[in-house]
């Protein structure tokens, strides 16, 4: 049996684009990715505190060191500029993995800076 159990999450991210032409997906600092230990091509689930919107997309990298969180293609259309999101990923873990299961949550502030890493057990 696997359990699908919380990963990571960035929560709180602030919203620094949003671009409508391009393939699809979210863009987000390198730095951010590897804190929230989050890969290239995984798939998140984005919260939008401001609207309420709830949709999934997945991850491409974005600059080291700019802080941007853009969100891309059909997803554009979901947020705007400045909108708080909260970006979670999920994983299966087995009930002895579980034992040791530990999920990240990265606390940003306004500007994609992280403040905290909580892990929780």
């Amino acid at each position: 049996m696997q359990i699908e159990m919380l990963y990571s999450k960035i929560h709180r991210a602030t919203v620094t684009d949003a671009n409508l032409n391009y393939v699809g997906s979210i863009t987000i600092d390198e730095e951010l990715m590897e804190v929230a230990k989050l890969r290239v091509g995984q798939k998140v689930d984005i919260l939008n505190i401001n609207n309420g919107e709830r949709f999934q997309t997945y991850v491409i990298k974005g600059e080291r060191g700019k802080r941007d969180i853009c969100l891309n293609g059909a997803a554009a259309r979901k947020v705007h500029k400045g909108d708080k999101i909260i970006i979670i990923a999920y994983a299966l873990f087995s009930p002895q993995e579980l034992e040791e299961y530990t999920p990240t949550i990265v606390l940003v502030d306004d500007d994609n800076n992280v403040e905290e890493v909580l892990t929780y057990q």
